[in-house]
């Protein structure tokens, strides 16, 4: 009964949905294949060591979008308070000196054996979940008075400043956005949003002034030419692989940029690589893809919202907030368009705590997505 009761969910599966979001996951493993390859034979004498772990992380990724699509919406509507809490606990874990891994001058990363953690990955799932059930069982206080939306504040400047202690200045500003955007579409007063919105952005400058390396990242992005060999590099070497990609690409695998040019070439700037192998045709078929899924996700929560699911609504917009911010920053930054900032883009960079995050969140969408295209049969069937 229970296998039949599966297999009756995944018949019922958002199609265009989940296709996007698996186009975009095999793109990302052709990417992170042709871009770590001399770099991981360089470093660890095998040239598949990357594409062997991302192809571990994207498994476990599945099963877990799989494990998030058969639980149901109203289990994380009981339980947002609890995620929220083991969010802010593995934030101050990552903090402690011993526990938390650091690497580069930041503290992230929590060792679990052969893989590493990064808490600030589930903090953007649990932020989510937690505002989605507060905006619903608050949902008269949240768009009449200012209490509503104060009270969630506190609990996001809690977070934002564990995510600046680590330091995690682009996960900071991918909370904010999303719980400000997810606070709006439930009916936040503009000028509430406003106002808090100003305070935010005035705050932001003092944090990026007492940091010389942010400093330098602001500068390098005005004019990456100042600086070639030092600031500026990166950014630079980017360029020159989305210049090379021209029209069409030189070819999988033929990328130039990733022998030791550019820098982090299979995480944070593996859109560059892509770019330059796949050209300009290929570039657009990713921004594409990610059109196409964001703007299911907010159809799917339009659907759920008529349908007097807001919790599922709101999950769904949040969703959708947190992958287009983190492609948008991404894309930007590999392009030039953005000062340079570490952000994962969503199903395609390397790194196994944003991918398993990224296809928990698919899973809770498609669930959602289910359930609202169901209950006008259930509701007939009754």
């Amino acid at each position: 009964m229970r296998s039949s009761g599966n297999l009756a969910l995944l018949a019922s599966m958002d199609k265009p949905l989940a296709l996007s979001a698996l186009a975009l996951m095999l793109v990302g493993l052709v990417a992170i294949s042709s871009a770590s390859i001399e770099y991981a034979e360089w470093h660890f004498q095998n040239p598949w060591f990357h594409t062997q772990r991302h192809l571990t992380y994207l498994i476990a990724g599945l099963a877990a979008a799989a494990t998030c699509y058969c639980v149901k919406t109203e289990y994380w509507q009981r339980t947002g308070w609890w995620w929220l809490i083991a969010a802010l606990v593995l934030l101050m874990l990552v903090l402690i000196p011993g526990v938390g891994r650091e690497v580069n001058g930041s503290q992230r990363w929590l060792p679990l054996g052969p893989f590493t953690l990064q808490p600030s990955e589930f903090a953007k799932l649990a932020v989510v979940v937690y505002l989605a059930g507060y905006m619903v069982r608050r949902e008269d206080e949240v768009r009449e008075q200012i209490s509503g939306f104060v009270k969630p504040m506190a609990v996001l400047f809690a977070t934002t400043l564990l995510l600046l202690l680590e330091p995690d200045f682009g996960a900071t500003v991918i909370v904010v956005v999303t719980a400000f955007g997810m606070l709006f579409l439930a009916g936040v007063r503009l000028i509430h949003v406003l106002a808090i919105g100003l305070a935010a952005l005035g705050a932001l400058v003092p944090l990026v002034m007492m940091e010389p390396y942010r400093v330098k990242r602001l500068t390098a992005y005005l004019d990456p030419w100042a600086d070639p060999y030092n600031s500026g590099f990166q950014l630079i070497q980017s360029l020159i692989a989305f210049g090379r990609g021209e029209w069409l690409g030189v070819g999988l695998g033929n990328s130039v940029q990733k022998l030791f040019y550019l820098p982090e070439a299979h995480t944070d700037f593996v859109f560059s690589i892509w770019a330059e192998e796949t050209g300009f045709v290929g570039a657009m078929i990713v921004i594409g893809l990610f059109v196409a899924l964001i703007g299911k996700i907010l159809w799917s929560g339009r659907m759920a919202l008529l349908a007097g699911n807001a919790f599922g609504a709101y999950i769904c917009f949040g969703v959708a907030l947190v992958f287009a911010g983190q492609a948008f920053v991404n894309m930007g930054v590999t392009s030039g368009l953005l000062p340079t900032k570490g952000l994962t883009l969503p199903f395609v960079s390397y790194g196994g705590s944003s991918l398993l995050i990224c296809c928990a969140m698919l899973g809770m969408v498609l669930r959602i997505a289910r359930d609202t295209r169901m209950a006008p049969r259930n509701r007939r069937a009754s």
